[in-house]
């Protein structure tokens, strides 16, 4: 349900259109606030958007992203943002692996109730793995927030080599080694130790943009926020711990007594613009290879590689994109040879003739995609109502005590528009 705004009012003004800024946007419209938006870019959904990719003469996401139906604050924004009328355009996927050394390949299929009972059966777990090899997860939950995985877990054999290691890799974009245990426990509490249902994985097939960042935008503007694009936060005024004005460079926008600030910007930026936060410093990095290629027939929408480059492969009907997780080893590395490499291994998994010219392609590098789910890191991520009395801060990198995810940028987008709501 949703009150409508006070159109005289005091106004919450976001500065970030990302996944947290229009999370805070919908959150706090439903209660009646009024919004402003401001966006330095031309578009919203920050990393969690679709473009079309002239190269390939496709529409492709800038990185693929994958949540899962236990993810409640994804879920909750879905259903406001999509309407009663109409389901979120995601669909279930099977968590189906392959090894590229071998050939080999296994599905891991979770029955849905809590208890676990499929880890007993062989042919729902990984191949030679046992059932007590999946206790890895009840260690994890049990584990001090700030311990290293290594110190918690041997990180080593067939449970942690193929099902694991890459399911957590791809969550804490971090080598799971020397990430923080409670970040990792946090994701198992939440899905895995819910029972299947909870952690059945949930693919935009039709494009992140449509599923998450459209809707969003046409459902405030029905409901009276409003959103200025190309605009750069330059720095903020501030007076008595209190924003008075947000500096756009060519404008400064007064901010009234009763107004509230919601900073919805990554880490760096925050930081640039709050001399003496403390933020996360040291960030990780995602390689996505496109490739425009008709979905093969028999191919399933997503499929985990291991002993390859190429780490998720998701099969879009006219496109294939593959992830690499921490991926700073591969910043350096030319793109064509990058994109040879994964398309070899791809067209290994999809069946192809090994002569199959490699189609037209693209990678895209982002250097600074998470911050680094590392103990210390961890430590450095601030509270949502640590700015100041009329600011609150959003981000997947603030401490939500998920890594950086949708989940994770979604909730904090809500953490930050209900400490707004609270102080007024």
């Amino acid at each position: 349900m949703t009150t409508a705004p006070n159109s005289s009012g005091p106004i919450v003004h976001i500065v970030g259109a990302g996944l947290a800024g229009l999370a805070a946007a919908v959150r706090l419209t439903q209660q009646g606030a009024r919004v402003r938006l401001y966006e330095a870019a031309a578009q919203a959904g920050g990393r969690c958007r679709s473009y079309d990719e002239p190269n390939l003469g496709v529409r492709i996401d800038n990185g693929s992203h994958l949540m899962v139906s236990g993810n409640h604050a994804a879920m909750s924004y879905l259903r406001a943002t999509h309407g009663p009328a109409r389901q979120p355009a995601l669909e279930k996927v099977e968590y189906r692996f392959w090894d590229g050394a071998t050939g080999r390949r296994w599905q891991v299929r979770p029955n849905d109730g809590k208890l676990p009972w499929w880890a007993l059966v062989p042919s729902r777990r990984v191949p030679g793995t046992k059932a007590a090899d999946y206790l890895a997860g009840w260690k994890l939950m049990r584990a001090d927030p700030l311990a290293p995985i290594g110190n918690v877990l041997a990180c080593s054999g067939p449970a942690w080599d193929t099902f694991f290691r890459p399911v957590l890799l791809a969550a804490l974009n971090t080598e799971p080694e020397r990430s923080a245990a409670g970040l990792a426990g946090a994701i198992i509490r939440e899905t895995l130790a819910q029972g299947g249902a909870a952690y059945q994985p949930l693919l935009a097939s039709g494009g992140l943009s449509p599923v998450f960042v459209d809707p969003a935008l046409d459902w405030l503007a029905a409901n009276g926020a409003t959103v200025a694009w190309r605009r750069r936060l330059r720095g903020l005024i501030r007076a008595d711990q209190m924003v008075t004005g947000l500096d756009f460079g060519t404008e400064i926008i007064p901010i009234g007594p009763d107004d509230r600030v919601v900073l919805a910007v990554p880490a760096w930026v925050a930081a640039d613009l709050l001399p003496g936060l403390t933020t996360p410093t040291e960030h990780r990095s995602i390689l996505n290879v496109h490739f425009r290629l008709d979905r093969p027939a028999d191919m399933p929408r997503m499929t985990g590689m291991i002993n390859t480059v190429g780490e998720w492969a998701f099969a879009y009907d006219d496109h294939l994109s593959v992830t690499v997780s921490g991926a700073d080893r591969l910043m350096e590395s030319d793109r064509e040879e990058t994109a040879r490499t994964i398309w070899g291994e791809i067209a290994a998994l999809a069946g192809l003739p090994s002569d199959t010219p490699m189609p037209a392609w693209q990678v895209v590098k982002e250097k600074r995609a998470t911050f680094a789910a590392l103990p210390e890191q961890a430590k450095r991520r601030p509270n949502a109502t640590a700015a100041g009395k009329n600011l609150a801060l959003a981000g997947d990198w603030t401490a939500t005590g998920l890594p950086s995810t949708i989940e994770g940028a979604i909730r904090s987008g809500f953490t930050a528009a209900d400490a707004i709501l609270t102080a007024r």
